[in-house]
């Protein structure tokens, strides 16, 4: 009998385990997602068609749809609203050609959309605050690309789940200024391991001491909000880490309820306009 009893725990526990599995591989499916790589003028990365191709293969292996542009055209209430989430793959200084079309991504957001932003994305839009403070930073400079270890420092949170406590990589190794404090800080680097060209003359930033932000999501103005300043090498999108890292990453962008466009709320008149900022 009591076999019996521990058997059945033990069958339950498997069964809940393989379900919970189940569903979260599920997450992503019949997902539509854009990736956008537009750059303005200024220094383009030789890496966005591995990304636009590693993104379109797990799309194909998760079940979920990839459109992908470099035409700020799109940005139109109509064309968004069908996306479950806008990735801005290694764009750079400014990617829309007018107000309209920002406004129109800003609604997407406020309606409860979702948006990645990968690597040099941080450099999109630097003289919009807006959107500086819904990407949660924007870039500074790098320290010359060298080999970088990368930190979780939230091992709880759904976007780090499948990752290793740490791994070794190369990379540039950002730095930001003007963040939000809002942001969730979940991937690090150690700063005191990485290397400046002029050690005299570049001043390592000391905000966070030397667990420096890589990677942060949060919750702005409505939708869910995912950055990883990592991926500036074209092999890390075939690097099953990396890969892993934006995985559980569009799934917690995902992870929402539909679009909802009586919430939006930007008209045209400022496009800085914010409800709670």
């Amino acid at each position: 009998m009591k076999l019996t009893f521990v058997l059945l725990v033990i069958v339950t526990a498997i069964t809940s385990e393989l379900k919970a599995q189940q569903q979260d591989e599920g997450k992503l499916k019949n997902k539509t997602v854009l990736v956008y790589t537009k750059n303005g003028k200024g220094y383009v990365h030789d890496n966005i068609p591995s990304s636009i191709a590693a993104i379109q293969k797990l799309g194909k292996e998760l079940n979920f749809n990839v459109d992908t542009t470099t035409d700020a055209g799109i940005f139109t209430e109509n064309n968004l609203k069908k996306y479950d989430v806008i990735i801005f793959s290694n764009t750079n200084n400014d990617v829309f050609d007018n107000d309209q079309q920002k406004i129109a991504f800003m609604r997407y957001i406020e309606a409860g959309g979702g948006f990645m932003g990968i690597h040099s994305a941080s450099g999109t839009e630097r003289n919009w605050k807006w959107f500086k403070l819904m990407l949660g930073a924007t870039f500074l400079r790098h320290p010359p690309f060298q080999p970088l270890t990368v930190h979780v420092l939230d091992s709880r949170h759904p976007a780090t789940k499948n990752l290793p406590a740490k791994w070794e990589t190369q990379d540039e190794c950002y730095y930001f200024k003007e963040f939000n404090p809002d942001i969730k800080i979940l991937l690090f680097t150690d700063l005191s391991q990485v290397k400046e060209a002029d050690d005299g003359k570049n001043i390592k930033p000391d905000v966070f001491g030397n667990k420096y932000p890589a990677a942060w999501c949060h919750e702005f103005d409505g939708g869910k909000v995912w950055y990883t300043a990592l991926g500036h090498n074209k092999e890390d999108y075939a690097n099953p880490i990396y890969l892993a890292h934006i995985i559980e990453g569009l799934k917690w962008v995902t992870d929402k309820g539909k679009l909802n466009y009586k919430k939006a709320y930007a008209t045209g008149v400022d496009v800085d306009e914010m409800k709670f900022f």
